[in-house]
């Protein structure tokens, strides 16, 4: 299956790709209506150590421990990709608790969300992926 994949040492830490994910998961049509004075809520982060940055997003694991933890069913596995069901989710964050990478965060509605690969709102490859810059987002299998 294919995954998102950085390489650390191609990546800028400018944050483009949240604001893509943020834009791509807001269902507006409009970028500057998606994103201006608004707390963007993307799906992967951006994380610094030194002068290395990455971006954090789901790993689509073989044995997920978010879904194992799941009080509510909400999370399970459809052809290799992990996905929430919003609407299922209790907001226990056990998901979050149980995740090794930190790959899920609250919602603006406090449900749960994390990275589904733009499954659902791209034509193709993560937006990320798509409007990485320095390309150090890649979307492959490995």
């Amino acid at each position: 299956m294919k995954r998102v994949y950085v390489n650390e040492a191609w990546c800028l830490g400018c944050h483009l790709c949240e604001y893509y994910c943020a834009y791509a998961n807001s269902g507006l049509t409009d970028m500057v209506k998606a994103l201006k004075d608004k707390v963007i809520r993307p799906r992967l982060t951006i994380e610094q150590e030194g002068t290395i940055s990455f971006a954090v997003s789901c790993r689509h694991c073989t044995e997920p421990l978010c879904m194992k933890s799941c009080i509510a069913g909400a999370i399970s596995c459809k052809d290799g990709l992990i996905v929430i069901d919003q609407s299922k989710c209790v907001n226990c964050y056990s998901c979050i608790m149980a995740c090794p990478y930190g790959a899920l965060m609250p919602s603006e509605e406090q449900v749960m969300q994390k990275c589904e690969l733009c499954a659902t709102n791209s034509h193709g490859q993560p937006v990320c992926v798509q409007g990485c810059p320095n390309k150090a987002i890649v979307y492959e299998e490995r």
